[in-house]
């Protein structure tokens, strides 16, 4: 279940190509005609998630990386835009990465970046929720700014799309969801517990890196096991309320006996079955081993997975980074783990059929302040998507002379989740889910793909 807010565009059309503007000439519930609003309702109570040969990988940055030291540097600005940095050409013949980005400089042509997205806010919290989910978040100083609104992209495809390997989460977040900033958005609010992250909460370039509850008590067989199941089977038959949090222990009790007995559940997170040589292609620190396991994951036919890389709040003012120690702290691993997976899955066939994207919640100020670090911007920053079967070698937008500004082609949070969405099947714009009062509400309200990556 979700909690939307906002209205939608009155003029757009609806799956069965009647504007919305017409329900407000029929007599409406909330917006929506009552025949309208039982459809939908009905619509949203029957999904069941599909299968599908698509994967997602989210590089999440939060804290929000400077897109002038990444994706969009500025060589020619004056002295206090600039930074410390200079810029380095790319596969792309005229196109400038951050000097610091070497190993995605050489594969650019397999590259999108869109350096025009853009929300206008410069809140931590309102920013990860409006990357995380489309839409805006609560301000970092209201009584609710913890509470998430809508669902997280991957909770949407968990709710939607199943993994191919039986027990393996459809939605999975390596190494874990801690650190950053107002990290706090990527679950499923009122989708249901069943499409929240697996929290793999182990660091895979750790020599002890082991996943969490993948291991069954010392004491515990497989037929002692087995028989537990048949005794929560017993108890499921007496139940008599329906209370969300029941349904959803449910669920739990299933994927967790299925993920402890299943042989190729326990296989894909085994990184040690990895190469040494491929480990290093990677780099032997957590981004890249983090990378490594989602190739394995997207192997095994996990849909979404979260890499969580933080943190990129670099104001200067201790104890945070000044822009230049914390860009040469992350940037290099990040830009290492990125360049191995795209290359990664080209030789192994799945570029075709996986999605790249790496994004923060926002950029950083253009001008860089008295700490010698840069604040938070969200009026134009940089998002990179990467994958074989969309239309790559591409700068999408483009910002003023010095990384203040959208000049052309913005792109807005929701256009950046129709587009995840758009790659998986999933048609957004006519989807729906009930809210928590038991309204409808689309997935997508405004927000469309980005055509130029599937042209």
């Amino acid at each position: 279940m979700w909690t939307i807010s906002g209205e939608h565009d009155l003029y757009s059309r609806d799956c069965d190509g009647r504007t919305r503007r017409s329900f407000l000439r029929t007599g409406v519930i909330g917006g929506l005609s009552l025949s309208h609003f039982l459809r939908l309702k009905a619509s949203a109570a029957a999904l069941t998630p599909e299968p599908t040969t698509k994967s997602v990988v989210l590089f999440w940055c939060s804290g929000g990386p400077g897109h002038m030291e990444t994706y969009d540097p500025k060589p020619d600005a004056p002295d206090g835009f600039r930074g410390p940095f200079g810029a380095i050409p790319t596969a792309l013949s005229g196109v400038h990465f951050g000097e610091l980005m070497p190993y995605q400089a050489r594969i650019a042509d397999q590259m999108t970046i869109v350096r025009t997205v853009n929300h206008g806010s410069g809140d931590h919290t309102k920013g990860n929720h409006w990357m995380l989910t489309g839409f805006e978040g609560p301000a970092f100083n209201a009584p609710d700014n913890t509470v998430q609104r809508r669902p997280a992209m991957g909770s949407v495809v968990a709710r939607c799309r199943t993994n191919r390997t039986p027990g393996l989460p459809p939605y999975i977040a390596v190494p874990n969801l801690r650190g950053g900033t107002d990290n706090i958005f990527h679950y499923a609010t009122y989708l249901g517990g069943s499409a929240n992250p697996f929290i793999v909460d182990s660091d895979p370039n750790e020599a002890n890196y082991r996943v969490r509850n993948l291991t069954l008590p010392g004491d515990l067989s497989l037929g002692r096991l087995s028989d537990r199941r048949k005794v929560l089977g017993l108890m499921d038959q007496t139940r008599r309320w329906g209370e969300t949090h029941l349904d959803n222990m449910d669920i739990y009790q299933q994927k967790a006996f299925d993920m402890l007995t299943g042989r190729s559940v326990v296989e894909a997170f085994d990184i040690s079955r990895e190469q040494p040589a491929t480990r290093e292609l990677y780099g032997r620190h957590t981004f890249g081993q983090s990378a490594l396991l989602a190739r394995r994951l997207v192997e095994a036919g996990t849909p979404f997975v979260t890499v969580n890389c933080v943190p990129w709040d670099h104001h200067g003012t201790p104890p945070q980074m000044k822009t230049e120690e914390g860009a040469r702290k992350l940037i290099p691993p990040l830009d290492k783990a990125v360049a191995a997976l795209i290359e990664d899955l080209k030789q192994r066939g799945l570029f075709e059929s996986t999605l790249v994207v790496v994004m923060g919640e926002f950029g950083r100020t253009p001008r860089m302040n008295k700490d010698a670090g840069r604040d938070h911007w969200g009026n134009a920053f940089s998002v990179a998507f990467a994958s074989g079967s969309l239309k790559m070698g591409q700068i999408i937008g483009k910002s003023s002379a010095r990384g203040e500004y959208v000049l052309d082609r913005p792109i807005t949070p929701q256009d950046v989740a129709a587009t995840v969405y758009h790659f998986l099947g999933i048609d957004s714009r006519s989807l729906t889910f009930e809210d928590k009062t038991g309204r409808p509400v689309y997935v997508i309200e405004k927000g469309e793909p980005i055509a130029e990556l599937f042209a």
